[in-house]
C-alpha cells in the first residue's frame, strides 16, 4: 500500500530510547489527512489520491474547492495535494489518513520547502572567503571574474553568483522514525527537515531504503 501523508513542522527536541541512548528529532503534525477524491485511469488518465489537511474557516474557501470538499464529505481546509498509487481501489472518499500507517515503517522521506533568505552575495550564498578585508583593496565580498574576453563572450551556465537563496522544493531521504505517538498525531524523525517551524512537509515511506518493522 503506498501513501503519503501532509503534515506540520512543530520543532526539534531530544528523545531517549529504552538504552538511554539520547535522539536528536524533529516532531512533525502528520495528519489527520482526509481523503478527498479518488482519480483512476479510466475517468482522469492515472491513478491518485487527492489529500487534505488543516482545518480552516470556510469563507476563507473559494465555493468552487469549498463545494469539491463537500462532494466527499470534509470540511474546509487549507491544503490540498495528491499521490500516485497502482492501487486506488483501496481508498476511499473521506477516509481518515493517520499517524497509525507508519507503524512498522524504518523509515521515511520527507519533502518541504526552505527557508527563504532573499537575494544573498556570493559569500553568503556558497561560502566565498571573500578578498582582504583592510582598506583600499576593493574587493571584499565580490565573486571575482565571471567571464571571458573574446571567447566564448559569455557567462558559463551554473557559475557560481549573487542570487536568489532558499525557498527551493527539497527532499531528506531515509529519516528514520523514531517514535509514532498516534494519540496526538506526531512523528518523531530523527534529523532535521526542510522549512520553518510551522511549515508544510509531505511524509512518504522511504524509497530508496527498504523498509522493515522496528523490532
Amino acid at each position: 500500500m503506498s501513501f503519503e501523508i501532509i503534515g506540520r513542522k512543530v520543532g526539534m527536541t531530544q528523545v531517549y530510547d529504552d538504552e538511554s541512548n539520547v535522539h536528536v528529532v524533529t516532531v512533525v503534525e502528520a495528519g489527520p489527512c482526509p481523503v478527498v477524491q479518488i482519480k483512476t485511469h479510466e475517468t482522469d488518465g492515472y491513478n491518485a489520491v487527492q489529500i487534505g489537511f488543516g482545518e480552516q474557516k470556510e469563507h476563507r474557501v473559494p465555493k468552487p474547492v469549498l463545494g469539491h470538499l463537500k462532494k466527499a464529505g470534509v470540511g474546509a481546509l487549507t491544503q490540498l495535494q495528491e499521490f500516485r498509487t497502482d492501487q486506488p481501489s483501496e481508498y476511499e472518499p473521506g477516509q481518515n489518513l493517520t499517524v497509525e500507517l507508519f507503524e512498522g515503517v524504518d523509515k521515511v522521506d520527507v519533502i518541504g520547502t526552505t527557508k527563504g533568505r532573499g537575494f544573498q552575495g556570493v559569500v553568503r550564498r556558497y561560502g566565498f572567503a571573500g578578498g582582504p578585508a583592510s582598506h583600499g583593496s576593493m574587493f571584499h565580498r565580490r565573486g571575482g571574474s565571471y567571464g571571458m574576453c573574446q571567447w566564448p563572450g559569455r557567462i558559463i551556465k551554473n557559475t557560481k553568483m549573487p542570487g536568489h537563496m532558499g525557498n527551493a522544493r527539497r527532499t531528506v531521504q531515509n529519516l528514520k522514525v523514531v517514535r509514532v505517538d498516534k494519540e496526538r498525531n506526531l512523528l518523531l524523525l530523527e534529523g532535521s527537515i526542510p522549512g520553518p517551524k510551522g511549515g508544510i512537509i509531505t511524509i512518504r515511506p522511504a524509497i530508496k531504503a527498504g523498509n522493515k518493522a522496528q523490532s
